[in-house]
């Protein structure tokens, strides 16, 4: 009953205040109307006070203040400018405006719903979402070095780490996606190594090789993971990779016999054709190497003919290679015509070497002068137009091959049209380029024409899609921090480095001034006073 009775009394107030809401915003705007005109009379008075105060202050105030407060104002922004340019340059984005972005505007309400950004790493889409958005996805480099053989020996020597966390760990993925299956349960050895992939300390995953080697001698990605991290030269890698493939084509011939009993059966072929063609691709490698070059020809076009289905290695970017060492240019054209398909991913060294190659037919009687004046022969333009696709499939290329920028040991994953790739690519072709006398001259005189053809890179590309925004960002993570990764299009100065280097030397100035002519400057600082 008192509830009953505090509502209905509830009810009688709302009924009655909704009857006087009219006359109530009626006294609430008169009200509004007198305070406003009570705070326009008052205001002034206030402020001339205000104003009066300041103005006796300020004329107590030295030239030694005015001097040590300009300094301050001066070290403090130039402070601020060195921090910001610093972290413009390590991590390409402005520190005072990626914190107003991401903790002042949720604080003051200015969030709003935007979509979501894109992923800077994409993972296998469709062939039609792959048309319709940039694609950012990381591929294993064909090319990649020996751990124990190349990147180790070149720590050991600089000091320096060649490869990222986030690069060693895309590899320990592939390398648990491809050396393992559901049926390595039964069998100790595989056991071993399947934990032995996860293992992050390098010495570990030794020990755990040479464990599983102890429980059965025919194990071969025990020996894959010793040829790869403890070999400390290439003769020694080939030796286990040699032992690696005698043990993994009779586990091959065993999985082939049986792999239609189960899925089970089918995984683990799937997983040693995937160690047998690893070996056998790595062993062309080590032959191509060691020098011997028309041996590792063979070995790759005979894993090419062996495992057609397996394109997605991109062993013929190997191959490649190996016929530009040989000079078998004719060689060379024939796999760029099976490869260099409008159907088929591109890549820097399908466009560039297409692009040598044409240049190779003009570029040793090119002459800049010569050319101006009786114009382009229809074999420069084709070399011209080579050039200009190659570059803006990956703009970044040129740079090393000119020598521009200085190249470090290519990483183990690269992004295609990215820093990572370009720095891969003309690790292992600048030779090629070199050898070819007048290449790197028609490069160097035709490669920037590429970026008249495509003012907006990032909205809009002319022979491929537009340059995709998150290059940077992956580049970043695979490539070591000593080496300056390449930013394409270049960005401009953000514009908070521009506001504290002016206030910086504004400042700077005002001290100047204040110190050679502190009488003056006081006159002129009470002056502004008076005045504001």
């Amino acid at each position: 009953p008192g509830a009953a009775a505090v509502l209905r009394r509830w009810e009688q107030l709302r009924r009655r205040v909704a009857v006087a809401a009219p006359w109530a915003r009626g006294l609430l705007a008169v009200a509004a109307v007198l305070g406003l005109f009570y705070v326009v009379l008052r205001v002034p008075l206030r402020l001339r006070d205000s104003v009066a105060a300041v103005t006796v202050f300020l004329s107590t105030l030295t030239p030694k203040f005015y001097f040590a407060l300009t300094v301050t104002s001066s070290f403090i922004s130039g402070l601020i400018f060195v921090f910001e340019w610093w972290h413009f340059r390590k991590y390409g984005t402005s520190f005072i405006e990626q914190v107003s972005v991401s903790h002042l505007r949720p604080l003051i309400g200015g969030a709003e719903n935007s979509p979501p950004a894109p992923a800077a790493f994409s993972a296998g889409e469709s062939e039609t979402s792959r048309q319709n958005m940039p694609e950012c996805k990381v591929w294993r480099n064909p090319l990649n070095l020996f751990r124990g053989a190349e990147y180790s020996r070149y720590m050991w020597v600089t000091g320096k780490e060649p490869l990222t966390y986030y690069d060693m760990n895309l590899s320990a993925q592939d390398h648990q996606n491809f050396f393992t299956c559901d049926t390595d349960a039964l069998r100790p050895s595989d056991t071993v190594m399947q934990k032995a992939w996860r293992e992050r300390n390098p010495q570990a995953r030794i020990k755990a090789a040479y464990q599983a080697l102890e429980l059965n001698n025919d194990c071969a990605t025990a020996y894959v993971l010793l040829a790869e991290e403890e070999a400390t030269t290439i003769v020694d890698a080939e030796k286990y990779f040699k032992q690696a493939l005698k043990a993994g084509e009779m586990i091959y011939k065993k999985s082939q016999n049986c792999h239609s009993q189960s899925p089970q059966h089918e995984a683990q072929l799937r997983r040693d054709t995937n160690v047998l063609v690893y070996v056998k691709r790595r062993l062309a490698m080590c032959a191509r190497k060691l020098g011997r070059i028309r041996e590792a020809v063979k070995m790759m076009r005979d894993l090419m003919k062996e495992f057609p289905l397996l394109s997605m290695l991109n062993i013929h970017e190997n191959l490649l290679e190996a016929l530009l060492e040989l000079q078998a240019y004719a060689d060379v054209q024939a796999v760029l015509a099976k490869y260099d398909d409008i159907s088929l991913p591109k890549s820097a060294a399908i466009c560039y070497t297409a692009a040598l190659l044409k240049a190779r037919a003009v570029s040793e009687r090119f002459s800049p002068e010569t050319a101006s004046k009786r114009g382009l022969s229809t074999a420069e333009i084709n070399a011209v137009e080579a050039i200009h696709r190659a570059v803006e499939f990956n703009p970044h290329v040129p740079k090393y091959l000119l020598e521009m920028k200085s190249l470090v040991l290519p990483p183990e994953h690269i992004l295609k049209r990215g820093d990572s790739e370009a720095v891969a690519y003309a690790f292992f072709h600048l030779q090629h380029w070199k050898r070819i006398e007048g290449a790197l001259n028609l490069l160097h005189c035709t490669w920037e024409g590429t970026f008249r053809m495509i003012p907006y890179p990032l909205e809009k590309g002319h022979l491929f899609y537009p340059y995709p925004s998150c290059t940077e960002t992956a580049d970043r993570e695979l490539l070591p921090t000593f080496h300056e990764v390449s930013v394409y299009p270049q960005k401009e100065l953000p514009f908070f480095i521009h506001f504290t280097a002016g206030l910086c030397s504004f400042s700077a100035m005002l001290a100047l001034l204040t110190h050679q002519f502190p009488e003056l400057m006081v006159i002129f600082a009470k002056a502004v006073s008076i005045l504001s």
